[in-house]
């Protein structure tokens, strides 16, 4: 690091960090491209799906550490003559810094909302609307089957109805209950 010796000291303590720094970043970025992250994660991968406007992961960690680190320093250096004022110099470098936070925050909510639970599970047919494929017998009196469309995905079904009437196949339906994982159904 001799080259930083002729350098004023503000502008040595932005080389100071942004090397250090930037090595971190790049042995961070390729530990986790492969999948090493050392069982640190700053996010949780498990969302449950249900946005609750707060954010899924926290903000003074390491990596939004490292984060500000690259913005501050490399802003600082590439900006250094540009600025008479350091002092100027000094709050565009946190800005930057703290840019570079909000937008890894951007980053990881947009790849958050990527995941979605499509597992079936049986609660999400009530309301909805389905074809009869085998004969429902009237008055819960036997099970017949539908076929019904949950997240994309067709499913069939065993189903039973209240109705004194029994439910011929092709006919449309409505579930309007589950119990014992049979759906309770009405003709529309």
């Amino acid at each position: 690091m001799n080259f930083l010796e002729n350098y004023e000291p503000l502008l040595k303590a932005f080389w100071y960090i942004a090397l250090p720094v930037s090595i971190f970043f790049g042995l961070q970025t390729i530990m986790t491209f492969i999948g090493l992250s050392g069982g640190e994660t700053d996010v949780d991968m498990d969302a449950d799906g249900n946005d609750t406007g707060d954010m899924p992961f926290e903000i003074f960690t390491l990596r939004n550490l490292i984060n500000f680190l690259l913005g501050f320093s490399w802003t600082g250096i590439s900006l250094y003559n540009k600025f008479e004022n350091k002092t100027v110099l000094i709050i565009i470098a946190v800005l930057v810094g703290v840019a570079f936070v909000a937008v890894f925050f951007f980053l990881i909510k947009q790849i958050l909302k990527l995941s979605e639970d499509n597992s079936f599970k049986i609660e999400n047919t009530i309301n909805k609307t389905a074809d009869v494929y085998l004969t429902i017998p009237e008055s819960k009196s036997g099970k017949g089957k539908v076929q019904i469309s949950v997240n994309g995905s067709f499913h069939e079904l065993d189903a039973m109805t209240l109705s004194a009437e029994k439910i011929s196949s092709g006919a449309v339906i409505k579930v309007i209950a589950v119990e014992n994982n049979i759906l309770i159904v009405e003709k529309l």
